[in-house]
């Protein structure tokens, strides 16, 4: 089961193709809300399974998958239940993966070690140079999955479905989508 937090200003195109290819590879993916509609960066509105508030503390995911939006990820920031839910998950070990600015909630959230191979938007690269940032399109670091903006949501998509649910099935998702790299 994957767990998808959106806020109003997240990154649509980073939200929704992440949990349409992970929902092609099979996955159980909850999008939770902040509201009961959720207006992204773009305009364009979600109508989100649940709301984060009625995620309970018992509940327990294999991932996590924060999208960005500046907006968005500010709006995350600011939400205690979002700070409980991920840093739990992230203590049990669980697959935590953030895009776009959303790693700067890796930051905040206290998640990234001294030594974290990490990336994000551009604009987002000051503000983690602490760590071992790179450029790559997705950086994989433990049980943390990070990348850089809408224009990778697949790559960083088919990366979680693959650590989710092995290599064959993020090839073949990545085949019916003709996704060439």
């Amino acid at each position: 089961m994957v767990l998808m937090p959106v806020a109003h200003g997240t990154e649509e195109m980073e939200a929704i193709t992440t949990v349409d290819i992970l929902r092609r590879g099979g996955m159980n993916v909850t999008i939770a809300g902040e509201s009961e509609v959720v207006i992204c960066s773009r305009g364009i509105r979600i109508n989100p399974d649940r709301l984060i508030d009625d995620i309970d503390e018992s509940e327990e995911f294999d991932a996590i998958v924060l999208p960005g939006g500046a907006q968005g990820v500010e709006n995350l920031s600011s939400n205690d239940d979002v700070r409980r839910i991920v840093t739990s998950h992230h203590r049990r070990g669980a697959v935590i993966a953030a895009i776009c600015a959303a790693p700067l909630l890796l930051k905040e959230f206290g998640l990234l070690e001294k030594d974290a191979a990490v990336t994000s938007h551009p604009n987002a690269a000051a503000q983690l140079a602490g760590y071992a940032y790179s450029t790559d399109t997705v950086v994989r670091y433990k049980n943390l999955i990070t990348s850089r903006g809408a224009g990778t949501a697949i790559p960083f998509s088919l990366a979680i479905l693959e650590r989710l649910g092995g290599e064959a099935v993020a090839t073949e998702v990545a085949k019916q989508i003709v996704w060439e790299q």
